[in-house]
């Protein structure tokens, strides 16, 4: 069985700051300590084409093992490995990113996928953001309605994460915004 959802969210800032924030969230102090399953962020690669105005990255995030602690118990591993891909689209002012995991795949795949856009009612000052996350527990076929009880479980701890995630996005935002002013008090 695969769980999946989605969240929509609008940010009363323009899409250079929020994509600018999305870059800058997980090195801010602050921000760890809400974002705290997440254990480290490393660029793998980038590369930038000029020519149509996109950049593409890729970076490992570790995280805490999803899902609640007698599953952590049972797989032996307490930490997961994951793989983010980013576009960013400078002409038509559109950042994707898509993240899954790398590890655990034996028991647990999960992918989420996060848009942001300039909002098509204020395209200058505010932005969307699109998120879609899906979940499958690989169970043994005696384990299948545990199954079912563990991606509730993941979700609900997902969804929780990504509120942590806009908060630090919203905190981020306006840090930027204070900072293009030439304040550092927000």
């Amino acid at each position: 069985m695969v769980r999946a959802y989605s969240q929509e969210h609008i940010y009363r800032h323009p899409w250079e700051r929020v994509t600018s924030a999305s870059w800058r969230k997980f090195a801010d102090p602050v921000n760890k300590r809400v974002l705290s399953h997440i254990l480290e962020v490393d660029t793998l690669d980038h590369k930038l084409d000029a020519n149509l105005g996109k950049l593409y990255t890729t970076r490992a995030i570790t995280i805490h093992a999803p899902g609640p602690w007698f599953v952590r118990k049972i797989i032996g591993q307490d930490i997961c490995h994951c793989i983010e891909s980013t576009v960013v689209d400078a002409q038509s002012r559109s950042m994707q990113l898509s993240t899954r995991n790398i590890s655990l795949q034996n028991f647990i795949e999960v992918e989420e996928k996060i848009r942001y856009d300039p909002h098509p009612d204020n395209p200058n000052s505010w932005t969307v953001c699109k998120q879609e996350t899906s979940i499958k527990i690989k169970p043994l076929s005696a384990l299948a309605s545990m199954a079912e009880k563990i991606e509730q479980k993941c979700v609900e701890k997902f969804q929780s994460n990504s509120a942590k995630g806009r908060e630090v996005m919203e905190r981020m935002c306006k840090y930027l915004e204070a900072e293009a002013r030439g304040t550092t008090k927000f």
